[in-house]
């Protein structure tokens, strides 16, 4: 859950647009935690929320968008040509955050390809698994508990797992960033071992995806219950 309510976050705006307060002033009085640089404040993205959106902008419709490849491409290509800042164009888009649409953006500038995404159960049962590295994971949970911890919405943006975001999510929750680290790098192949270290490699492998798949399973119960409700 996000640390600021809706309401909060709606009556910082309107402090701030109507009332004219500062935005150190609004800070102090919600408990918002300002940024020595105003404009790296989280009060300065939900002003500039409420001014594209209004209030709606800060309701999110249960589940996650749709997006069709075409609407990417007409997204990154609208501000590419410097027709307006990442919120603006995201809001006019109806994309969930202007970081779904940098992800586009970056995507587009390495020559990858922008294609449809419909928010369905296969993220959940999704089996591969690119490498990442420690500053990527570090990133993806960041976004991860920006985003009210939103499992499904950033294993699709980053192209990994439902599993890997919530384990690393857990991970980082329990002991921080230093457990975002990968501790499974051998210095030796399994060609390079002997036999009972291959074997003991391999046993390690085999209770990794009997955990992983115990997890998969606990995770899809839980999204059966909230799709019940």
């Amino acid at each position: 859950m996000s640390k600021y309510s809706i309401e909060i976050k709606i009556a910082a705006c309107k402090d701030y647009l109507e009332q004219g307060m500062s935005k150190k002033d609004i800070c102090a009085k919600y408990g918002i935690t300002y940024a020595k640089n105003p404009n790296a404040t989280v009060l300065t993205d939900w002003i500039r929320r409420y001014t594209v959106g209004g209030e709606a902008s800060f309701y999110r419709v249960k589940g996650n968008n749709q997006y069709l490849s075409k609407s990417k491409l007409d997204a990154v290509q609208e501000y590419l040509s410097g027709n307006g800042p990442l919120h603006e164009i995201a809001a006019k888009y109806g994309i969930q955050s202007k970081e779904t649409l940098r992800r586009w953006v970056m995507d587009y500038n390495a020559n990858r390809e922008l294609k449809d995404y419909d928010p369905k159960r296969e993220v959940y049962m999704a089996e591969a698994r690119r490498k990442t590295t420690i500053e990527e994971r570090k990133e993806i949970v960041k976004y991860c508990i920006e985003h009210d911890r939103d499992y499904k919405g950033t294993a699709s943006l980053y192209d990994v797992s439902y599993t890997q975001v919530y384990s690393w999510v857990r991970k980082y929750d329990a002991d921080g960033e230093d457990a975002l680290i990968d501790k499974r790098g051998h210095h030796k192949t399994d060609d390079e071992v002997d036999e009972l270290e291959r074997l003991r490699r391999e046993n390690n492998r085999l209770k990794r995806q009997l955990e992983e798949k115990d997890m998969l399973v606990t995770l899809l119960k839980k999204v059966k219950e909230l799709e019940g409700m």
